[in-house]
């Protein structure tokens, strides 16, 4: 589970972040930025899966919980800090099939390009 303090909960912060207009997509994912950080404070993620992607809540959250699992790992593997204040990993209906693997390969090429 990710900490409190890198967790992006409030609507404000979803809009926000999407208002910004920056984005990168990869294999079925795609990451909103927030502003840039000025002040090191730890950079709040939100996990994203519409319905339109799926009509079965279950499904929906096993991808947002694969997505949540891998940038867990990847924030206690490396340590790194994104220079954005906010981030939110979006799916698209090409995750419903894959595997943890694939999905923490796709987000380890995204959080690099960060």
């Amino acid at each position: 589970m990710l900490p409190k303090e890198n967790r992006l909960k409030k609507r404000n912060a979803f809009t926000a972040t999407y208002k910004t207009g920056k984005s990168f997509h990869r294999d079925g994912i795609t990451v909103f930025c927030g502003r840039e950080k000025k002040m090191e404070i730890p950079t709040k993620v939100g996990f994203v899966v519409s319905k339109k992607i799926h009509k079965r809540a279950v499904k929906r959250n096993r991808i947002k919980r694969l997505m949540r699992e891998s940038y867990r790992l990847i924030l206690k593997n490396t340590g790194l800090s994104p220079r954005y204040m906010s981030l939110i990993f979006t799916a698209s209906a090409k995750l419903l099939d894959k595997n943890f693997s694939e999905i923490d390969n796709t987000m380890k090429k995204l959080v690099d390009l960060l």
